[in-house]
């Protein structure tokens, strides 16, 4: 049965959120024509500043549909082969045997079995996916460092492997999307981040969205705060970043109203065709960077209750911030919501998170978003 929205459960589950420990999150819900903003908590620790519904926000590796969305744009153009391989395009940057076997499918769900780079470009996590051997210094030694998304690339390619070309499970990479990236670069003649620009924000009329050119986030918007699982004690403030080192892996802002517009459009076959759309939701399983293995599309995810219709999406971290934008697959209902801390949870003395309030106060607030 279809439950319509109801603003006071929905006030109350995201100050219940607030409570369990998050400084500020806010969000957006839709149901049809029936429209809830809600905010609770802080968008500074110092001066107390409110959180607010339309902020802007750095929304991770939500990045990643808008950048899938591109590359499919391009594969019905006849500029990009989906199960060519990536060694056509690219052979500089995956040469031999390895950028013949890796196709450009294998980059988009994960697939490729090549390596995560962030290891090696922040060498205070260099023990990931181990987080209890990790420090966060590095997070701080690269504030403001400007990366080449090549040099990152090289980083990943000439990794270990952490698979073979197709095989599953697959495991979650920015390389992968670092390197779709530099093909959307080759094919049209501008950078990736122009050309998502062109043919994705502005298609979807997004006027809260876009790439950062610089460490700040211009217009309204949450500092935002890092725990690292409890060894930054208090969580430090990291809303002044240069994202270059996740650019169309993850660097994107937007708003939560921008976000429900985009996933919208797409899921109704209005930024990609209706055959595009379909090989999104074709999925694989994939080992996630929270060493869960979930269902993988082409740049999106299900998420399915017992009992309940399925939502597709996507979520996103960064350092100190993070998002979740979820559709259900008739349009109808959707939800996307912000949150201003990352990483809360402590270690165990196996290295494990563990449980956290926040955990449970954010599944209920989901719950009653999604499904009322």
């Amino acid at each position: 049965m279809r439950k319509p929205l109801d603003p006071a459960e929905l006030d109350a589950a995201v100050e219940n959120v607030h409570r369990a420990g998050v400084p500020g999150l806010f969000a957006e819900v839709r149901d049809g024509d029936q429209v809830w903003r809600g905010a609770a908590g802080v968008a500074d620790l110092v001066t107390r500043r409110p959180v607010t519904a339309d902020m802007r926000h750095r929304v991770g590796s939500i990045t990643k549909t808008f950048t899938a969305a591109a590359v499919l744009q391009q594969v019905e153009r006849g500029r990009i082969g989906l199960d060519a391989p990536i060694g056509r395009y690219l052979p500089r940057l995956v040469p031999g045997a390895r950028g013949d076997a890796i196709t450009v499918r294998m980059l988009i769900n994960h697939t490729s079995g090549l390596a995560e780079y962030l290891p090696h470009a922040y060498p205070s996590l260099k023990a990931f996916p181990a987080f209890a051997e990790t420090e966060p210094q590095s997070l701080d030694d690269h504030r403001f460092t400007r990366f080449h998304p090549t040099e990152l690339i090289e980083m990943g390619v000439t990794a270990p492997a952490v698979g073979v070309p197709g095989g599953t499970p697959g495991v979650y990479s920015n390389t992968n999307y670092l390197l779709l990236g530099e093909l959307l670069a080759r094919v049209t003649g501008t950078t990736a981040e122009r050309c998502i620009t062109r043919n994705v924000i502005e298609r979807a009329g997004l006027r809260g969205t876009g790439f950062p050119t610089g460490p700040h986030v211009e217009g309204p918007h949450s500092r935002i705060y890092e725990s690292w699982f409890g060894k930054i004690d208090p969580p430090r403030d990291y809303s002044v970043y240069d994202m270059s080192f996740v650019g169309p892996a993850a660097s994107l802002i937007s708003t939560v109203t921008d976000l429900n517009r985009f996933f919208r459009m797409l899921l109704a076959g209005e930024i990609v065709s209706p055959s595009s759309l379909a090989e999104m939701r074709r999925t694989v399983p994939v080992v996630s960077q929270e060493g869960r293995t979930i269902d993988y599309g082409l740049g999106l995810y299900p998420v399915e209750a017992p009992g309940q219709a399925v939502f597709w999406g996507h979520g996103g971290t960064v350092w100190g911030g993070g998002a979740l934008a979820m559709t259900r697959a008739d349009g109808e209902r959707q939800l996307a919501v912000a949150v201003n801390l990352q990483r809360w949870n402590s270690l165990d003395s196996a290295g494990r998170p563990r449980p956290h309030p926040v955990d449970d106060a954010l599944a209920a607030f989901h719950r009653v978003a999604l499904y009322g």
